[in-house]
């Protein structure tokens, strides 16, 4: 009986959400825009994030706006990361930044033929 309550109770506490209160419906959930994109050739990290960080003003003051996060992996696919309050949010916002200046040396450090972008609603998280 007791091998079979440890790993009961143990899957219990893995998958049991830490916080039930940050359980969403993809209704009412906060959406996550991923975007994944290599570099133009001879753009450098270091380039492309001085051009990432000269666009954190205009998108943190978008309206929804609550986090982002910019990766680079071994193989060079970098992903945008954004959580938005709402679809409607991350679509407006889009909108806006697109068509700020701010945003050109940005846009034009990306390979615009390996960009792939998706909305997905943030069913659960924990953490901030």
């Amino acid at each position: 009986m007791r091998s079979l309550t440890l790993p009961l109770l143990a899957a219990t506490i893995l998958f049991a959400p830490a916080d039930s209160a940050r359980a969403q419906t993809a209704d009412d959930a906060p959406v996550m825009e991923i975007v994944d994109f290599r570099l133009m050739p001879g753009v450098s990290d270091a380039t492309f994030l001085a051009h990432a960080a000269a666009t954190q003003d205009m998108v943190a003051s978008q309206p929804g706006f609550l986090r982002r996060s910019l990766l680079r992996d071994d193989g060079g696919l970098w992903t945008d990361m954004v959580m938005w309050q709402s679809l409607p949010h991350a679509m407006t916002a889009a909108k806006v930044v697109m068509a700020d200046p701010a945003f050109g040396p940005f846009g034009a450090a990306i390979d615009m033929s390996t960009l792939q972008m998706r909305h997905t609603p943030v069913l659960w998280q924990m953490g901030d």
